[in-house]
């Protein structure tokens, strides 16, 4: 589901959601009959105001206990800015069935009454009259921050937008939000996904877990131990991935400290200087202490006391080991750290994972010598070390780059990691970020090295599986990668090309459609026909019924001739209201750019929304029963989906049949890195589906004429070696392009530092002659417009061949 932006707060989880790569799914989470926020408060501490603290409350309305442990409550303001972050406050223990939870939030200078004694505790400084929140299924940040965007997310398990929020369920936020005012469901905890219809404003009534409804206080904490106890780290991590004492109290288990985080996730890891002799058990370990700022600092001679627990930070991931709700003893500063562990080509493995036939392999015995994924495993929480590695993802918004310690391991040939197969994972990437705020990871493009030592602590979360909490970084040495410009085609060459344009809709900055129509009037070289993905309607997000998309595309054309290219005229059949997947309100949907001076579109009425295209064989030859026109768009493999676009061109005298494709996206699918191996793609059934029925469309004009020319092209959303892609092609209706090209250029999109193509270009056996081209401008750079890579084929119509 998606949720909705500003002055919302979000309850966020430990289920996360395998990289979906293009287009998010459709509509909100189903309405929640299990748990749900209760009440927000955002006045605490206010002037005015009788409570000390904001906080939020959760319920329970369903019949068994609802575990909680994994999730959060994020908040993130009611207007957020470009610069406003969901602030997340992690969950644990249960709510029983009818039963109340309480997260307590920042405190102000104002009121007089303490809340009962909360059941997580947060700092998130809530507004008092707009704001949204969200129970969250994992507890990495929230990055949407509109209502549609939200809406996509499936880790959102409940969402709540209060007074003039834009992120929200339903019609509306709820009104009445101040410092002497919370907004509260009804008795009965419904949840029709509307905030408005479900939520009013009262008087705060926060209620915790044991039903208290008075002020009240921590009880102060116990003193930890001054000698170590008789569990050491390496017997906490055992040699599985799940500890064998999970779940167990321990004290004084006696570390270094080699690193803290203070935000997101707090904690700080430790590491022993007595290690065992068994590669398989780690010997460094992390310390959670939740919504709290460690004390501690690196250097620190600790004892630890609390519970062993595995952390899933998201769905199908693989768990972190770590110590809960601890107590600790500072005995000395300042004292060495541990020796980190080089990383390299020599040392890590060259196979990823071992094989449970798609089950769970945290039981399996690690192998650190023999497995990737396992010796990453055996280093969790350790300090590792890492030198003069090669950029294999850019840096992201959110300072994190991807790198590779094996530096001949499937190279592209502009200094990326190619993912060549399901077999084949690249085994030497490692996602990298600074620990540091004073030193955040440099901006780097892909074929860049991260120059000299970078040292840190190896980690595990949600997103991208294994990575290095850098406390010391190295730097950047430019690899003067540059972006592409492609040939300007002949003329008697049809230019066709692809571009997804990443939502782009007519309330997007000038500077987003400049950039994007330079890549089509200069690096593209303005080809004939250009098919673009993620077109939305006109005011994007905004779920009112609104489908076209005239002031966007006039918009994103208009820019085009300012960069130099020519007037291009535009097709499309709009979507119905909701119907085609991506952001609620977006309509995301597939469009024709042609240039009238260089071919023709042929225009025959009869195409819409609903209506399906057919070939139609005349004594002239093939036709469109509609042009433009959409392939079967009532079959279920397009339901929540872009439906493929289809135009008849001619070009010098020739016709030309154009499909325009946005297949569905990956979410859903378990991650590389995960607990289950091999991993299931969920996610394919659909594209195999979709990809059959875009074949039986293209036989169909081919079994009326065999030498049609067919330009099958889009964001396909699956790999070249793909079922999906056998489905297309089947009997030889279509050729992908890529595999024309050398290995090393076969991506155009970058993810995970894994270079990998999900954008195509197929044609069917009667275009000859043919020059294809993926130009890189975008997926490569830390700076970019999209994240694909346009791509392009130049091909003489001329004389009909034969098969």
């Amino acid at each position: 589901m998606q949720i909705y932006r500003s002055g919302s707060v979000l309850l966020t989880g430990a289920v996360a959601v395998a990289l979906a790569v293009t287009a998010l799914p459709a509509a909100q989470a189903a309405p929640s009959a299990t748990a749900v926020i209760s009440e927000v408060y955002g006045g605490g501490g206010n002037s005015g105001a009788t409570l000390t603290r904001d906080f939020v409350e959760l319920a329970n309305a369903g019949s068994a206990p609802f575990e909680v442990g994994g999730l959060s409550v994020q908040y993130l303001p009611g207007s957020p800015s470009a610069g406003s972050q969901w602030q997340v406050s992690e969950l644990s223990g249960s709510i029983a069935p009818g039963g109340r939870y309480l997260v307590a939030q920042a405190a102000g200078t104002g009121g007089t009454v303490a809340l009962p004694t909360a059941d997580a505790t947060g700092t998130a400084a809530m507004a008092a009259g707009s704001g949204t929140v969200a129970l969250v299924s994992g507890t990495a940040p929230l990055t949407c921050k509109s209502a549609a965007d939200c809406a996509a997310d499936t880790r959102i398990v409940d969402l709540v937008g209060y007074g003039s929020a834009v992120v929200r369920e339903g019609s509306g936020p709820v009104p009445g939000a101040s410092a002497t005012a919370s907004v509260a469901r009804a008795a009965s905890l419904a949840d029709t996904d509307d905030n408005a219809a479900d939520l009013t404003a009262g008087a705060p009534t926060p209620v915790n877990a044991k039903g208290e409804t008075s002020g009240g206080g921590q009880p102060p904490e116990e003193p930890g131990p001054t000698e170590p106890g008789d569990v050491r780290i390496h017997d906490i991590q055992g040699t599985t991935r799940v500890s064998p004492l999970e779940g167990t109290a321990v004290t004084g288990v006696p570390g270094i400290v080699t690193g803290v985080r203070s935000s997101g996730s707090r904690g700080f890891w430790i590491q022993d200087t007595a290690p065992d002799n068994d590669p398989r058990t780690g010997e460094g370990l992390f310390v959670y202490t939740g919504s709290t700022a460690p004390t501690v600092k690196a250097g620190d001679s600790v004892l630890v006391s609390g519970k062993v627990a595995e952390y899933y930070p998201g769905t199908g991931t693989q768990s972190l080991t770590q110590i809960t709700a601890p107590r600790v003893t500072v005995l000395s500063s300042g004292n060495a750290l541990p020796a980190p562990v080089v990383l390299d080509a020599r040392s890590v493995p060259g196979r990823y994972v071992p094989s449970a036939d798609g089950g769970a392999i945290d039981a399996l015995p690690l192998d650190p010598a023999t497995y990737a994924l396992d010796l990453y495993e055996a280093l969790e929480g350790s300090r590792i070390r890492i030198a003069d590695t090669r950029v294999t993802g850019a840096t992201t918004a959110y300072d994190e780059i991807w790198v590779t310690v094996k530096p001949k391991e499937n190279p592209t040939r502009r200094g990326g990691t190619l993912y060549a197969s399901y077999e084949d994972q690249n085994t030497g990437r490692l996602k990298v970020m600074s620990l540091d705020p004073a030193q955040p990871v440099p901006t780097a493009n892909v074929g860049d090295v991260l120059k000299g030592r970078t040292t840190g602590v190896l980690d595990y979360a949600s997103y991208g599986g294994y990575n290095v909490q850098a406390t010391e970084l190295g730097t950047v040495v430019d690899n003067k990668l540059r972006r592409e410009v492609t040939r300007k085609q002949k003329k008697d060459e049809l230019a066709v090309a692809t571009y997804n344009v990443e939502n782009l809709d007519a309330g997007d900055d000038q500077a987003k459609f400049d950039t994007l129509a330079e890549g089509v009037a200069v690096n593209l070289s303005s080809p004939d026909i250009v098919s673009l993905e993620e077109i939305q309607d006109d005011n994007g997000a905004v779920n009112d019924g609104t489908t076209g998309s005239e002031a966007t595309l006039k918009r994103f054309t208009d820019a085009v001739v300012a960069k130099g290219g020519p007037h291009y005229a535009w097709r499309y059949i709009a979507p119905e209201n909701n119907k085609d997947g991506g952001e609620p309100g977006g309509n995301i949907r597939n469009v024709f750019l042609y240039n009238p001076k260089r071919v023709s579109f042929t225009d025959r009425p009869g195409g819409d929304a609903t209506t399906p295209v057919r070939a139609v064989d005349t004594w002239l030859g093939v036709k469109l029963s509609a042009s433009p026109g959409r392939i079967n768009p009532a079959s279920p493999a397009w339901a929540d989906s872009r439906k493929p676009l289809v135009g008849e061109f001619v070009f010098r005298g020739k016709p030309v049949f154009v499909i325009g494709n946005h297949f569905a996206s990956k979410g859903g699918d378990q991650p590389l890195h995960g607990r289950y191996q091999e991993p299931t793609r969920s996610s394919e059934t659909k594209r195999i589906q979709q990809a059959a029925e875009v074949n039986t469309f293209v036989t169909s004009l081919l079994k009326a004429d065999r030498s049609a020319k067919v330009v099958a092209l889009g964001d396909f959303n699956d790999f070249e070696f793909s079922p999906t892609m056998k489905a297309l092609t089947k009997d030889k209706a279509l050729k992908p392009l890529i595999n024309t090209l050398p290995v090393g250029e076969r991506y155009s999109y970058v993810f995970d530092g894994n270079s990998q193509t999900l954008d195509h270009i197929l044609t069917s056996p009667g275009v000859r002659r043919l020059d294809y081209d993926v130009v890189h401008i975008n997926a490569e750079f830390a700076d970019q417009a999209s994240d694909h890579d346009p791509q392009v084929v130049r091909f003489k119509v001329g004389s009909l061949w034969p098969w």
